[in-house]
């Protein structure tokens, strides 16, 4: 089965918190996750939840004023929540860090990925979130091979739509 694309929709937080303990559970070893969405549609509820999964204990701040947040893993490795809606240029992204931190995350979830641009990784998935009514609609693209691999085990633990 290939699959490149998963719509879904998330009527509330419980569903939201369902997803992100489904991709903890069906996750590579190594990904890089683009999340996108309007202010307030749920791309750090979401984060928090696959982290939870993952078993980061304790406060899972969001890294809207500090820009990145860093989980140490029970697996091994960290997890990286990158926020960059406050970033201007990409240039300012120098001072993250981010070749030190490529050598120690074994997953990025990066919000606001847009800005920036070439000085991210390469994203496996891209996961689009959309306030719809009271709840969000949810769109996963594989944007790698592993990507792909990732929403193909993702895929066989969802409820069908």
């Amino acid at each position: 089965m290939t699959v490149e694309t998963i719509d879904r929709a998330l009527p509330d937080e419980s569903a939201t918190q369902a997803l992100g303990e489904a991709l903890a559970r069906s996750r590579p070893a190594r990904a890089v996750v683009f999340l996108i969405g309007d202010l307030g549609a749920g791309k750090s509820t979401l984060a928090r939840a696959l982290l939870r999964a993952l078993g980061v204990q304790g406060t899972i701040r969001s890294p809207t004023y500090t820009l990145i947040e860093r989980y140490p893993l029970s697996q091994g490795g960290e997890a990286a929540h990158i926020d960059l809606y406050r970033i201007a240029d990409h240039g300012e992204l120098e001072f993250l860090a981010l070749d030190d931190l490529a050598q120690v995350a074994t997953l990025w979830l990066i919000e606001w990925p847009e800005k920036g641009t070439s000085a991210l990784p390469a994203a496996d998935v891209s996961i689009e979130l959309a306030l719809a009514g009271n709840g969000r609609l949810v769109r996963l693209n594989a944007l790698s091979h592993e990507g792909q691999h990732w929403l193909e085990r993702l895929a066989g633990s969802l409820p069908a739509a």
